[in-house]
């Protein structure tokens, strides 16, 4: 992947957009274009305030523990109780954005996320450069270094996002697709076949359908060769699923062909409702 403001002259425009609206665009080869929303440095820092107080919480537990010591050192005891503090604050955030994919406690309640800039998977050495480098961004204090860093980057990344190739995204809670919508009125050949429903339920999972939900709504969004190819690909997925009749395939395109598996994967069992995978 590479960033959509690249040195392009026709991608001035969506440069200048981002800048002013928080918003940074990234371009796949395929020529699909992703939507990220940048998180600001006021929203960050309100969820740093609840994940400063969940480190100071742990602490003072981890302090509670340790006074024991002072039996035989009172500054044994201090010591213990600085290096817990040390080790708290640094492991907190290394151990919560692995484990919940980018996110710690204030960012799970703000709706925030540490991506890689190029929309990536986040990578272990990622996740411990940038919170190592938290104790620079802190200085002198209240995150004022990495505050200014937010402020006047592009990308609103602190020193240690700068440093690991990170950024934090917002991600607002979006509606349910209008499923009746999109796959009202459309002929679908495979309701001729009932026992295709029972396999496709149970072998099509929510993530897949979710995916081809998503791939059918923005299909206009494509660039012809890369909305042929895509579904293409998404209707061979779900061929290699389920033996399809021949006769009820026979003739339809893969974009429709996807349409009519989804239509009958999603489609509502008796007293249940439709769903789709956000993940």
């Amino acid at each position: 992947m590479r960033d959509a403001d690249a040195a392009d002259p026709a991608n001035g425009d969506r440069a200048t957009q981002r800048e002013k609206t928080g918003t940074l665009l990234i371009r796949t080869p395929e020529g699909i274009v992703f939507s990220l929303l940048l998180a600001g440095p006021v929203t960050r820092f309100l969820a740093w305030g609840i994940d400063f107080a969940c480190i100071v919480a742990a602490s003072g537990v981890a302090g509670a523990a340790l006074g024991l010591a002072g039996v035989i050192s009172p500054d044994f005891s201090r010591a213990l109780t600085v290096l817990a503090y040390f080790f708290i604050s640094i492991g907190y955030g290394i151990a919560a954005e692995w484990y919940w994919r980018g996110q710690t406690i204030g960012k799970r309640i703000l709706r925030l996320r540490v991506m890689d800039a190029q929309g990536l998977r986040l990578q272990p050495s990622q996740v411990v450069i940038r919170n190592l480098m938290r104790f620079v961004d802190t200085l002198p204090a209240l995150y004022a270094v990495g505050g200014i860093a937010c402020l006047v980057g592009r990308r609103s990344q602190r020193l240690g996002d700068i440093a690991a190739n990170t950024i934090v995204v917002r991600n607002p809670k979006v509606a349910d697709p209008d499923l009746e919508q999109l796959l009202a009125g459309k002929y679908n050949s495979l309701r001729e076949y009932p026992h295709l429903a029972g396999r496709l339920r149970q072998r099509v999972t929510p993530r897949e359908a979710g995916i081809a939900v998503q791939a059918l709504l923005r299909r206009d969004e494509l660039d012809p060769d890369a909305r042929v190819e895509l579904f293409r690909e998404v209707a061979a997925h779900f061929r290699s699923l389920v033996e399809f009749p021949e006769e009820a395939v026979h003739g339809v395109a893969d974009e429709q062909f996807v349409r009519n598996v989804v239509d009958i994967a999603l489609s509502a069992k008796p007293g249940g409702k439709q769903a789709v995978s956000k993940s």
